[in-house]
């Protein structure tokens, strides 16, 4: 048996996976577990128990851990970038050299962790590039074994922001790379900081603000982010920072991470003051338009010269930067790129699976694939705990015993206008709720977008809601008929349908697609499929179960989010609770 633990640590998105003969039996972000703080830095420890526990294996079962880091790669980059700046080079290479001897302590220290005996831990360690890591996690788990290009995009990893590959069979061979100070990901990033948005991992939200704005610093995004005819992308010296020294992954005293400032004084000579968090003029709308503009035409930029090297209809993608679903659906529709596969965790956290599919394939040597069809991955949690947690509410519980009259009931409360928290089998990889820990509306109500995000979200009123469809109604609503069972293309609705589903419709006229079909989520197909009975519309809102928090986990979480919001109703497994009731 070969057991392979997957781990991303020690910077966001901390994670980690387990692969056993070839299948992915499991694979969880650390922010979902233990202290719950957003993109987690943290070791993954209660991600490696739960995974362990829950497959009944030890720590001395672990034939394999594989790391999406390999301190060797880009080292002529590396080296010639400490040589240009050797006052932050330096910082940044002394950081370096203490996250190396932390990784090891730590992996040093997983028997520890792990209530283990050391001397019976015998796991080989396989360090992954962390682009390669990221190109394996969505080829590796695609539908796709012939002729496939990849291409993977983000602020930095191992000194690089992007790589470009060619995959055929069990082989991923790397064509090229993009190294720092070069970076698409500290664009974006600094423009965020720069128009208020300056929390690690906000990038969304300047995304969903766009389309409020108009392309109007056109000329100065071209100025900074240049497209040369025979290269990847180039950012204009000087006017972005990168690799200031500091401790990765460090903590302020709100447990927040910290962020150094990536814009520099040229972007401020152009674009005047930053602003203040929370303060959103069209300046900033504007400033946020041409920021995303700019970005889609690098994207396109890259994959078209991608395509003139790997010369296929069969794309797969990941690193933070691909999960912009605008750009992605644009790629769709600008390049020679129709069949894309993109995995539930396209950033940093989803790199542990990257790194422990490609010891499948390239260190044990196996040529045998594996399919990410779902992303249900997460921890599950029994009924007896389900019901314990609906009971503590004090509310009346109705219990069904089988899937048909649980969402027939689900379905009418929906379609009523309810606003329903959904808590089913296992919790979801990936940043994105998709069926399974998520809050439910009926998109076709005029006020649900208002009603979700000032009683139960509390978030920015810009902010746009997802319409998980039925698969074989995409076409129906939407102008590209993609299947996004990960939610990740924004898509325009057909002019028809906009106004009719205002709650899930943004601005220009677009929403970020959930395909959904049996493979992928056969009850919450069904679910929506009895939406579609009462209402005509084979879609609902989907929100993920959470209010300014990580993603709900376990149903206690799930009943406490219930209860200190305005949520209407609450359906965990097979028991639903309604607050209305208790009038009756």
């Amino acid at each position: 048996m070969s057991a392979i633990l997957g781990l991303n640590s020690f910077h966001a998105d901390s994670a980690a996976c387990l692969v056993v003969d070839g299948k992915l039996v499991g694979a969880v972000a650390e922010e979902r577990l233990g202290s719950r703080e957003k993109h987690s830095p943290a070791f993954p420890e209660n991600a490696v128990r739960w995974l362990l526990t829950d497959n009944g294996l030890k720590l001395s079962d672990v034939t394999h851990i594989a790391l999406p880091r390999d301190t060797k790669a880009n080292r002529g980059a590396k080296i010639r970038y400490v040589m240009k700046h050797p006052v932050t080079g330096g910082r940044a290479a002394l950081e370096h050299v203490s996250r190396s001897k932390k990784t090891q302590s730590m992996l040093d220290q997983l028997a520890q962790v792990c209530d283990e005996d050391p001397s019976l831990a015998t796991f080989k360690t396989v360090p992954v590039e962390h682009h390669l890591a990221h190109i394996a996690s969505s080829y590796y788990c695609s539908p796709f074994d012939g002729l496939t290009a990849g291409f993977s995009y983000d602020a930095s990893g191992d000194f690089a922001s992007a790589m470009a590959a060619r995959c055929e069979g069990p082989r991923i061979d790397v064509l090229d790379r993009v190294t720092l100070p070069d970076s698409l990901g500290f664009f974006y990033t600094a423009l965020c900081q720069f128009i208020g948005f300056d929390e690690f991992g906000e990038e969304y939200k300047v995304m969903g603000l766009a389309p409020y704005g108009e392309d109007v610093h056109r000329e100065l995004m071209r100025k900074l982010v240049k497209l040369p005819e025979n290269g990847w992308f180039r950012l204009a010296k000087g006017a972005f920072g990168m690799h200031e020294g500091g401790e990765s992954g460090s903590k302020d005293d709100r447990e927040h991470i910290v962020m150094g400032r990536l814009w520099r004084d040229v972007v401020r000579k152009s674009l005047g003051a930053p602003a203040a968090r929370g303060t959103l003029t069209q300046r900033e709308k504007d400033i946020a338009r041409s920021v995303q503009v700019r970005f889609e035409e690098a994207a396109v930029h890259c994959l078209n010269r991608l395509h003139g090297m790997v010369e296929t209809e069969q794309l797969v993608m990941a690193g933070g930067c691909a999960l912009n679903g605008v750009a992605n659906a644009r790629i769709l529709r600008e390049t020679q790129f129709t069949s894309p596969y993109l995995q539930a965790a396209s950033s940093d956290d989803g790199t542990c699976v990257g790194a422990a599919f490609w010891a499948w394939h390239n260190v044990i040597g196996s040529t045998e694939r594996f399919h990410m069809e779902h992303a249900f991955w997460g921890p599950e949690y029994s009924d007896a705990r389900h019901r314990s947690a609906v009971e503590k509410t004090g509310l009346p519980v109705k219990e069904y015993s089988a899937d048909a009259p649980l969402v027939e009931r689900v379905a009418q409360l929906i379609a009523d206008g309810q606003v329903v928290g959904w808590y089913q089998g296992r919790s979801e990889w990936g940043p994105r709720a998709l069926g399974n820990r998520s809050i439910l509306a009926n998109p076709a109500i005029t006020t649900m977008k208002d009603i979700i995000n000032a009683k139960i979200k509390r978030r920015e009123s810009f902010r746009p809601f997802a319409p998980s469809v039925l698969r074989e109604d995409v076409a129906t609503y939407f102008e590209q008929d993609i299947y996004s069972p990960f939610m990740m293309h924004v898509v325009k609705l057909r002019p028809e349908w906009r106004e009719r589903l205002p709650a899930i419709t943004h601005v220009d006229g677009t929403g970020r697609l959930q395909s959904v079909d049996p493979t992928s989520n056969a009850l919450y197909h069904l679910l929506i499929g009895a939406v579609k009975s009462r209402t005509g519309v084979g879609m609902v809102l989907n929100t993920s179960f959470n209010e300014n928090e990580p993603i709900v986990d376990t149903p206690e979480q799930a009943v406490d989010c219930f209860l200190r919001t305005d949520m209407d109703a609450i359906c965990v497994g097979r028991y639903v609770v309604v607050k209305a009731e208790l009038k009756d």
